[in-house]
């Protein structure tokens, strides 16, 4: 079924963009689903997304787009979700289309509030997906980068080797290679918590912290991401993969990394409304935050998270950014 199955992505932003130039360079045909009819037309019209990565132009025969999600869901075998997590519980709303024999592919970097559950399990538990129907997608990997085709690396993770190898090889090229894994609850929180640390790393360069502290303040986020995971999903893994620290790195050293702008502005005074007003991009990683705290105090505060717990400290309790980190400081080594 996989050799001839339909490929749709679900989203409009450009990490979806990015996801569907991958699979034009191996696809006759790509579903897309996006909200806005103006995007939709403009794409038609002029071969590229209006808002993002506008420089990847699509061959538009190649494209279904449609602006009703049932209609895509129906048409398609095998769905990315590249939706905000914030957004995902009311876009999922409109569906109502049996997705339960669907093979489901999240690229979602974070909790979905309304259910406190990874984008996998609510699936599961929602709409009755099979855990070898789901997927996730795992960087290092920056959408900016794959617009201008430079070499990145993907991690597909799924409990189906078959599946993960035939969504694998969809998304691979000359200059995309991919691996997969069978990690899909460990790699999905990672792929949530490396934005938590990418606005620490933010915050940190804000407020005025050299590369000596970063480089501190990274090594101690991946052993801590490493505790969180293993505490909610215990197996076998090697927490120094491309998939968990190597994505960690990217998102928060790189100068594409929204989290580690949105954190940037943080340290420099900003308030969480005005940085979000200003980037007018979403930052994952600030509902990110919320869950992972949420989720460790219904664990009895089991897990030392001490930089997780100082960015929720910012972000939703107005801490002064300056104050927290000479405390986390003395909590790092």
């Amino acid at each position: 079924m996989m050799d001839s199955a339909k490929y749709a992505v679900f989203g409009a932003g450009s990490w979806a963009t990015a996801i569907v130039k991958m699979l034009c360079e191996n696809l006759d045909e790509v579903g897309w689903y996006m909200r806005s009819v103006y995007t939709k037309e403009h794409i038609l019209k002029e071969q590229h997304n209006p808002s993002y990565l506008s420089s990847v132009e699509f061959h538009t025969e190649q494209l279904k787009l449609s602006n009703d999600i049932n209609e895509m869901a129906e048409w398609a075998d095998v769905l990315f979700f590249v939706i905000p997590s914030a957004f995902m519980h009311s876009e999922l709303e409109k569906l109502h289309v049996d997705v339960k024999d669907k093979v489901i592919v999240s690229a979602v970097k974070g909790i979905i509030p309304e259910s406190g559950l990874l984008v996998g399990e609510h699936f599961h538990d929602i709409y009755n997906v099979p855990f070898e129907n789901i997927a996730v997608i795992a960087g290092p990997c920056h959408a900016e980068e794959v617009a201008l085709e430079r070499l990145s690396y993907l991690t597909i993770s799924c409990a189906d080797p078959v599946k993960a190898q035939a969504i694998a090889n969809r998304l691979s090229s000359s200059y995309i290679k991919t691996k997969i894994s069978d990690d899909i609850i460990g790699v999905e929180y990672a792929v949530m918590l490396k934005n938590i640390y990418a606005i620490a790393a933010g915050i940190a360069h804000g407020l005025g912290y050299g590369d000596n502290f970063q480089s501190v303040l990274m090594s101690n986020a991946i052993r801590e991401m490493k505790r969180f995971i293993k505490k909610m999903h215990k197996m076998k893994r090697n927490i120094n993969n491309s998939a968990y620290l190597g994505d960690l790195l990217v998102t928060g050293y790189s100068v594409f990394s929204r989290n580690r702008m949105f954190g940037n502005m943080i340290g420099k005074g900003y308030t969480v409304k005005s940085a979000m007003m200003e980037m007018n991009m979403i930052a994952e990683g600030y509902y990110a935050t919320k869950s992972a705290f949420l989720i460790n105090e219904k664990n009895n505060k089991k897990t030392r998270l001490p930089i997780i717990k100082a960015v929720y400290d910012i972000l939703y309790l107005n801490k002064d950014p300056k104050k927290v980190f000479e405390k986390l400081t003395d909590k790092l080594d």
